[in-house]
């Protein structure tokens, strides 16, 4: 099975770029997307053969998630359940027969850290959402993760040190992550690569001097480990400041 999760920046101005063009090139049995930045009713994705699942933020033009997935699942959830995090439409859960699928945009901490107390709690809430899934069924989940999670995950990690998505606190939360059993399955296949980013700033011509931070992630149950086939980063995909993230499972 192929998955792919792509942070699109406004699904309405990626479609202008290409972006369905590359949806049914990719032929992928789910494909998610974060920050979609639309309402209800603002924009009608045609896509044969997929089931599609929205979740709008409550404040318009902002966050937002998607799953399209060509089986059905056997039910869906919106958020995790605690309305203080569920008012901005950031994750989505497909229940299938043998496992959940979990796509997630995690809150940014913003400019000079203004919301990194509330990113900590959403960390330790959805942990434990995701903990809860697993004791019934493996969990897969995507999205944009908002955090590099060591140095070889950012071009310039000395001046980002202090920065939103790179502190000392967000980083030490996807250590526990992982310590709590979740594979990140990238650096499972490639624990040494270098230079491979998911994300560019807009300014100072990041993307063409690959400036980048990989802040988009497929992560797995343990359990999962042995049916792992391969995890990409579509570096050369346009059409938003992220590209998209790819997962193959057996």
């Amino acid at each position: 099975m192929k998955f792919i999760s792509w942070n699109v920046n406004g699904i309405r101005a990626c479609v202008q770029k290409g972006f369905m063009d590359f949806f049914q090139e990719a032929d992928a049995d789910i494909f998610c997307i974060q920050e979609t930045k639309m309402q209800e009713g603002q924009l009608t994705l045609d896509t044969p053969g997929y089931h599609q699942y929205w979740n709008y933020a409550v404040k318009k033009g902002y966050s937002g998630t998607a799953v399209f997935t060509k089986e059905e699942p056997v039910s869906v959830k919106y958020g995790i359940g605690i309305e203080e995090h569920d008012q901005e439409g950031r994750v989505i859960t497909l229940e299938f027969p043998e496992y959940y699928f979990v796509t997630v945009y995690t809150p940014n901490s913003q400019s000079e850290l203004a919301r990194l107390p509330y990113r900590m709690q959403w960390e330790e809430d959805f942990l434990a959402y995701l903990k809860k899934l697993e004791e019934k069924k493996p969990v897969v989940f995507c999205g944009d993760l908002n955090v590099a999670h060591k140095e070889i995950d950012l071009k310039n990690p000395k001046t980002n040190r202090k920065n939103a998505g790179f502190t000392d606190e967000e980083r030490q939360k996807f250590t526990e992550l992982l310590e709590a059993g979740f594979i990140d399955t990238f650096r499972y296949f490639y624990p040494e690569k270098e230079g491979i980013y998911s994300w560019w700033s807009y300014r100072f011509s990041a993307r063409a001097k690959n400036a980048g931070w990989r802040i988009d992630y497929f992560c797995v149950s343990e359990c999962l480990k042995d049916r792992l086939k391969d995890a990409e980063i579509l570096t050369d995909v346009m059409g938003s400041d992220h590209c998209p993230v790819v997962l193959e499972i057996e």
